[in-house]
């Protein structure tokens, strides 16, 4: 029962690992442009193949979408639909998208009617078109730039071009990609003083990306002036895969034991790794007067101070007693004033 329980680690993980990305993309948003618009959008999951199975990809993208909007893994849709349910039909969305296959079956001489025929086939919806199947930067100047410039120009806000490059180093990539499109096409200042590129192109940046390259392409981004309302993320195996229960130090530990009708309370001490020792007792679970949670162990603390506690049966005998719809998961999870707050100190 530990075992199955326990496997918990992983949506937790997951869910816990893209919610800090959040905070990641928060800041930097809120730095360059004043507000949080498109932040739901901001990191796309693009971790179905890079995971061990259809399982597997269906609970990592339901955690996700946790924090987010905008996933590829169809699975994880599923997952909530099945056990949760939304107010809205769907909980994850994505938009028409090119793979490279879909660009190399043209040939090398014919990238640049490759690109125009599929951004032809949707004219009023935003289309991500992957942009380095030969060489990314040529792609931007020549094909984006002059070419089909006239094309892009007439799409609108609602249904931008995202060019997606796809290898190289993320950062020097996504600001050299900047660099060139910015050249041939005029952004404009914003009131925070950072640059955005015309409303009918953006880029998402979909290769490399994990909690620790992310951080730095946005730091690179603002050092250069320019807002991340430009740009998007994607991530695969770094966001449902490359985790371990180990991150977190996840466990379950059996704190109290009801033996022929006395209670005890129990827990491990190891003394050769202090970090181990766990919580005895009945625990409890308070919110202090400074917003923060705090554990109690049973007889520990005056429970009075900090009010009810919050934990609640969710399993009991084998029946599920309470039931959580996922908007009511996505509410617990939102980022709270406080929390942007603290970002921008």
């Amino acid at each position: 029962m530990q075992t199955i329980l326990v496997q918990i680690w992983y949506p937790i993980t997951v869910a816990t690992n893209s919610r800090e990305q959040k905070k990641i993309l928060a800041k930097y948003l809120l730095e360059t442009s004043g507000n949080l618009e498109g932040l739901e959008y901001k990191l796309h999951d693009f971790g179905y193949r890079g995971v061990s199975s259809q399982e597997t990809a269906g609970i990592g993208a339901s955690a996700h979408l946790v924090n987010f909007k905008g996933t590829d893994t169809v699975a994880g849709i599923g997952v909530i639909k099945k056990y949760y349910g939304t107010k809205d039909p769907v909980p994850g969305f994505s938009v028409p998208a090119a793979e490279h296959s879909t660009i190399t079956a043209w040939g090398k001489d014919h990238e640049k009617d490759a690109f125009e025929h599929i951004i032809k086939q949707f004219p009023s919806v935003p289309v991500s078109i992957v942009s380095d199947s030969y060489d990314i930067y040529n792609a931007c100047e020549k094909i984006w730039g002059e070419d089909l410039r006239g094309l892009i120009e007439t799409r609108s806000a609602d249904a931008p071009l995202v060019v997606r490059p796809d290898s190289g180093n993320p950062l020097d990539t996504v600001l050299k990609v900047l660099e060139i499109l910015g050249k041939k096409f005029n952004p404009k200042e914003n009131s925070k003083g950072f640059k955005v590129l015309p409303p009918y192109i953006r880029v998402i940046q979909g290769d490399g990306v994990d909690i620790n390259t992310l951080q730095e392409i946005v730091e690179g981004m603002k050092e250069h002036r320019w807002s991340i309302e430009n740009i998007a993320f994607g991530s695969g195996g770094a966001l449902l895969q490359k985790l371990t229960r180990d991150l977190l130090n996840c466990s379950f530990k059996c704190s109290y034991v009801v033996t022929n009708g006395l209670g005890v309370n129990v827990f491990k001490d190891p003394v050769a790794d202090p970090n181990k020792r766990s919580k005895k007792g009945r625990l409890s679970l308070h919110l202090t007067q400074s917003g923060d949670f705090v554990t109690l162990e049973e007889g520990k603390g005056d429970l009075e101070e900090y009010g009810v506690d919050l934990l609640h049966t969710v399993f009991q005998n084998g029946k599920i007693v309470k039931m959580y719809t996922f908007d009511e998961v996505r509410d617990n999870a939102k980022l709270k004033e406080s929390e942007l707050d603290e970002l921008l100190l």
